[in-house]
Parts: C-alpha cells; structure tokens; sequence
C-alpha cells in the first residue's frame, strides 16, 4: 500500500513537471519584465540613453581628434626652415585637431621668446585635453548612480511586496510574495547592467583621451625642438 501509494505521488509530480514544460505554457519576455520592473525603471532607462549618447557622441569626436595626419609635422618642418611660416599656418588651419591648433598657436608665436612660445602651446594643449574629456564626468556618474537607484528601487518594490502581504487575511499565497519580489529585483539588475555599461565606456573613453594627450606633448616637444634647431 505504501508502495502504491509512493509511486502514485511520484507520478503526480512528474506529470506536473512536464505540464510545465508544455511549450503551450505563455513565458515572460525581456520587454515584460522590463515594464513590470515599476516606475523606478524611469530613471533607469534615461540614465541608459544618456550614456548611449555621451559614448557615440565621445568615440566619434576622439576619432576625429586622432586623425591628424602623420606628415603633418613633416611639412611643418620643412615650411619653417625654408621660411613659410604662412604657408605652415594655413596647412594648420586645415586640420582641425588639437594637434594642428597646437602648433599653429606655436606659429604664431614665433620671434617671440621660445618660453613663452611653449607656454601659449601649453595653454592650448589644456584647452583643447579640455575639450575631449567633455561629458566624460556624467558617464562616470551615471555608471555610480544606476547601481544606486536599482538598489533603491529593489528596496521600495519589497516594502511595497509585503506591504500587500500584510494586507492579505488568511493564508497568504506564494504566487503574490514571489512575484512581488521578482518585479522589485528586476530594477536591481537593470541598474547593475546599466551600471556596467557606462563604467566600461568611461573607462575605454579615459584610454583613448590619455593616448591622444601623449601625442599632443609628443609633438608640442618636437615643434620646440624644430624651433631651437632653426
């Protein structure tokens, strides 16, 4: 009898577990989830435009600042010491990358003590490290703050969670404790992805603005070399 009894509740839950796995069972997509995440998804999702938007925005204006040609500073070379400084300006002019606005402010600068043409061209250089850092603070800023407010938003959907179990008279189900937690861990893991996202952004943004200022001093350093030469 017990035997018989074994095998019948052994059947049972094996025939439940495959009416689960029966494909006509509907499944909750990533959109679904996404909505039911609760209004804390709000913030979450400008947060991820943004730093979409700061990082395209960013890695277009970096490629463009890398493009100064590598004969650049071969031609500049060779208009200064034939004397066509003017020549030299207006090839700078053409380009428009910190490297090429560095050297022709040091063009313009020429007969007037090599000090402070170094200085003029240090004061370009930072304008322009200025320029190509710009919004990268925001980016690093929202990779700190989406963890943040998906955390923020777990802890709220929770309170809310057993708050509707506290208010439920008898028995209370396990359908409505779990899906209240579930709904309150999805901005959790909206906020970590999020969070991620603009964390490794910022930081492949941050390599390429430090290989574009090694550049920068590079040639700043072979311009008033080719100054002290003339």
């Amino acid at each position: 009898m017990i035997l018989a009894q074994t095998l019948s509740t052994d059947g049972q839950m094996m025939a439940d577990s495959l009416s689960l796995m029966e494909p006509g069972k509907p499944s909750i997509g990533l959109l679904d989830l996404l909505i039911k995440g609760g209004y804390m998804m709000i913030p979450l999702y400008i947060l991820f435009v943004i730093a979409v938007f700061i990082f395209v925005e960013r890695l277009i204006t970096l490629r463009k600042a890398a493009k100064s040609p590598k004969h650049l500073m071969d031609q500049i070379k060779i208009l200064v010491q034939s004397g066509k400084v003017d020549q030299a300006k207006f090839l700078c002019q053409g380009e428009s990358t910190p490297v090429a606005s560095m050297i022709a402010k040091g063009l313009e600068r020429i007969g007037s003590p090599l000090k402070n043409i170094e200085v003029s061209i240090e004061n370009v250089g930072k304008i322009e490290i200025y320029k190509l850092e710009k919004n990268l603070g925001i980016l690093a800023t929202v990779a700190g703050a989406a963890p943040m407010i998906g955390f923020l938003g777990t802890v709220t959907g929770m309170i809310q969670a057993f708050i509707a179990v506290a208010q439920e008279e008898g028995m209370v189900s396990p359908k409505l404790l779990s899906t209240g937690i579930y709904e309150a861990m999805i901005t959790t893991a909206a906020g970590l992805v999020v969070g991620i996202i603009a964390y490794l952004g910022y930081n492949y943004l941050v390599s390429q603005v430090s290989k574009l200022v090694h550049s920068m001093e590079y040639t700043s350093v072979e311009f008033i070399d080719l100054l002290q030469d003339k």
